[in-house]
């Protein structure tokens, strides 16, 4: 039986000493935070995506004919129909509305940009920090009786959550 099978089965196995746990402890905090960053990016790109589309939907290149020459279609989005009824209207109160559309659009855009972008440099950061804590995770198992891939495969959380077991040689019960 493996240390990490014996571990896992709660069976004797290499021990955890209460630094290794404490580790684990603050890298499962971090692969929440993690999560809970994928989650953000993930939102932030469907702000993108739908503030894209009301673009494109509106602003499709036959909207230029429908602008120019009032033949061509405008397409059928929401800003589409803010064109064609500007363009139907000819009053600068509809063309504002047209404007203003846009104008929110572009700061949907730049706000889903922006959280986009910072979410990214926070899950940069963490993932040094990940980095650091499996190494010094790695190195506190492999001194108390794991062997090197027995501590890269450990279960981080499982890890986290167990009573603490203690000693230094890798037959220690709990």
């Amino acid at each position: 039986m493996s240390a990490v099978t014996a571990w896992s089965t709660g069976g004797t196995g290499p021990v955890v000493s209460a630094h290794a746990r404490e580790l684990a402890v603050r890298l499962s905090a971090l692969f929440e935070a993690d999560s809970r960053i994928a989650r953000r990016l993930n939102d932030a790109q469907r702000r993108l995506q739908a503030a894209n589309d009301r673009l494109w939907s509106g602003l499709h290149p036959d909207a230029l004919g429908l602008i120019y020459d009032g033949v061509a279609p405008a397409g059928q989005g929401q800003i589409a129909k803010l064109v064609k009824d500007a363009i139907g209207a000819g009053g600068g109160e509809a063309q504002s509305t047209v404007l203003q559309a846009l104008q929110d659009v572009h700061w949907q855009v730049h706000g889903g940009f922006c959280e986009y972008q910072s979410a990214c440099e926070e899950r940069r950061q963490l993932a040094v920090e990940v980095g650091e804590l499996a190494a010094g995770l790695t190195d506190a198992l492999c001194a108390v009786g794991w062997t090197r891939q027995e501590a890269q495969r450990a279960d981080v959380h499982q890890l986290a959550a167990s009573p603490r077991r203690t000693g230094n040689h890798p037959g220690a019960q709990r």
